[in-house]
């Protein structure tokens, strides 16, 4: 093509031609013509080569300050993507980058790669069947897999959080996982926010047990107590609660790959970013927004005091004692050590049969003949629960 413009260049300046015929010949346009004869006379018969469309400015670029300030934030939050980081750009500046142009900066400085793009295949269950429809619908729970701390010390961090809203309602380290241990936090949770309408756990302990009625564990029984209902993930089912486990994928990098050298400094590094989770880091789910943002507290107050539940008429009152038993006409009846210290309602059902209700969960039947305890199958049925 450039020995072709060269060629007419070279007829047009000898003369003698008609310049509009001589544009014919070469089947271009006399703008053109005037154009590469301009570009020759200027810059020489080398200038007649293809030259780039691209603009030489584009009014969207990103200047410097931009630029400098998109990487900042790249730097300090390492495990952000640009959808997050341009939302968190835009509540710091009046202009907002496109996600594009975010990308496209943070490519240039090296600081995000390409990963290969996931293929979706249909898979069954990924989820609960539950679904928050509001702050303090459910409340989802479970414990981070645990490291070592720097002074060698087991660390294994309690993790609350609001299905809904995604706020981190707490990231604890309770020193245990036994009920002993994690009680105390879940009522320091119950007095900041509230109580929830329901608690989706796994199967593990302390929030299940395989021995107790329903899988009752002492934890999970003081919950329906309070008259909060429960729901558990299938066993071996991680992705039953899979918003959570994904919060647990962010915590492993942004925080357990940072070992402190105790619990308390590792305390206030968790206490540092469930900050920045809840009110930092945008939400693609939340339409852009921080979980604080969403979260509000729950209207139900955890009770003052601990008087036994009233079941009202037709029920017998009775304290499991710390042993899991009961009396029931002068007769001592083992029901279940997950129950200990709690006041179930006891409803004939029968000439010879009990009722054992837990609030508003059918825990099991005593059979009067033989004073002895059969507990409910272990998936409770919307039959076998009063309205709490």
């Amino acid at each position: 093509m450039s020995d072709v413009r060269r060629e007419f260049v070279t007829k047009a300046l000898q003369g003698g031609v008609s310049f509009a015929m001589l544009c014919r010949e070469y089947g271009i346009s006399r703008k053109t013509g005037y154009k590469w004869k301009e570009r020759a006379v200027a810059d020489g018969l080398n200038a007649l080569a293809e030259h780039s469309r691209r603009p030489r400015r584009s009014p969207r670029q990103l200047d410097e300050d931009q630029t400098c300030a998109l990487i900042r934030l790249k730097l300090r939050h390492p495990q952000w993507g640009p959808k997050k980081l341009c939302l968190v750009y835009a509540r710091q500046h009046a202009t907002v980058p496109s996600v594009s142009s975010c990308h496209r900066v943070l490519r240039r400085a090296g600081l995000v790669q390409s990963r290969p793009r996931r293929i979706h295949r249909p898979m069954a269950r990924l989820q609960s069947a539950v679904v928050a429809g509001e702050p303090n619908d459910v409340w989802t729970v479970d414990f981070k897999g645990w490291w070592r701390l720097g002074n060698g010390a087991r660390c294994e961090p309690l993790t609350i959080r609001d299905a809904f809203s995604r706020f981190l309602l707490a990231v604890r380290l309770p020193g245990g996982t036994d009920t002993a241990s994690v009680r105390p936090e879940f009522e320091r949770a119950f007095q900041l926010y509230g109580l929830p309408r329901m608690i989706h756990s796994d199967n593990g302990s302390p929030f299940a047990s395989h021995k107790g009625p329903l899988g009752l564990s002492a934890l999970s029984a003081w919950w329906v107590s309070l008259g909060i209902e429960l729901d558990r993930g299938r066993p071996a089912h991680p992705q039953d609660n899979g918003a959570h486990e994904r919060m647990h994928r962010d915590l492993e990098v942004e925080l357990a790959q940072r070992v402190q050298p105790d619990a308390g400094t590792q305390q206030a590094a968790c206490d540092v970013w469930r900050q920045e989770f809840n009110w930092e880091r945008p939400h693609e789910a939340l339409d852009g927004r921080c979980p604080g943002e969403v979260y509000r507290k729950s209207a139900r107050a955890l009770p003052q005091s601990t008087a036994p539940l009233d079941y009202g008429a037709g029920f017998f009152p009775r304290r499991i004692s710390g042993h899991g038993t009961l009396k029931w006409r002068q007769e001592t009846i083992f029901v279940s050590n997950a129950l200990a210290g709690l006041t179930v309602g006891l409803k004939l059902s029968g000439p010879n049969e009990l009722q054992v209700w837990l609030n508003y969960l059918l825990v099991g039947s005593i059979e009067l003949q033989t004073n002895s305890f059969r507990g409910a199958p272990s998936r409770p049925t919307e039959a076998a629960r009063l309205s709490a």
